[in-house]
């Protein structure tokens, strides 16, 4: 399994650990470890072919992170979000993904342009067939293109760790009400950094946030 920062000719130098770690992240993230679904040392040696050391050592990340909690009986488990850690997480998001789309706006060059515009139209397609975890992957890189272009990366690692907080419940909204009904403010983004409007470009991302966090507040 590659992940989204990772590729076929860089993925075999980087340390067993990082591998393992990058994979349960990925799972978390695009929601294919549910939010209450139980994980094992034992379970995800299996799945992602590894030792124990490693997935101790990735468990123990991402506990840190938030993207993993420990229940009764040193039991491990993808948290389930309460209205709320979604108040929390909308106001954090509404407040942080605005400022970087307006500090991208300043920096962003006709070639992240094109690829945010090659993103958006993957992300279009997968819309179109339906395909949940194509649109999730193509939402999180369209996103985050975004966030790398606007140079701040404090502000970004704390954003990329929100992402993993409501990933799993993102994937649960998509499998109920599918992703034809999905919030898309993409096209007013490539409109506003194209035009070098960062207000504009901080208004339809704020409105992008705050849609999607209603939509899991709704499916919850």
């Amino acid at each position: 399994m590659i992940t989204p920062d990772q590729t076929p000719e860089n993925a075999s130098k980087i340390p067993a650990h990082q591998l393992v770690y990058s994979h349960l992240r990925t799972l978390i993230l695009f929601g294919d470890l549910a939010p209450g679904q139980a994980v094992t040392i034992q379970g995800l040696t299996s799945l992602l072919n590894a030792g124990m050391t490693p997935v101790r050592e990735a468990l123990r990340r991402l506990i840190a992170e938030g993207a993993l909690i420990h229940q009764g009986n040193r039991r491990v488990v993808v948290p389930t979000l309460s209205a709320a850690n979604i108040q929390e997480l909308g106001f954090v998001r509404e407040t942080l993904e605005p400022e970087l789309a307006r500090r991208a706006t300043s920096r962003m060059t006709p070639e992240v342009l094109e690829r945010l515009t090659q993103i958006d139209a993957l992300l279009n397609s997968a819309i179109e067939r339906g395909d949940i975890g194509e649109y999730l992957t193509q939402n999180y890189q369209f996103h985050f293109q975004i966030y790398a272009c606007a140079d701040a990366p404090i502000i970004s690692e704390t954003v990329d760790r929100l992402w993993l907080r409501f990933g799993p419940s993102l994937r649960v909204v998509c499998g109920r009400f599918g992703t034809s009904n999905l919030p898309d403010k993409h096209a007013e983004l490539l409109a506003a950094f194209s035009n070098r409007d960062a207000d504009s470009a901080a208004h339809a991302m704020a409105e992008d946030v705050a849609q999607g966090m209603l939509q899991i507040k709704a499916s919850l």
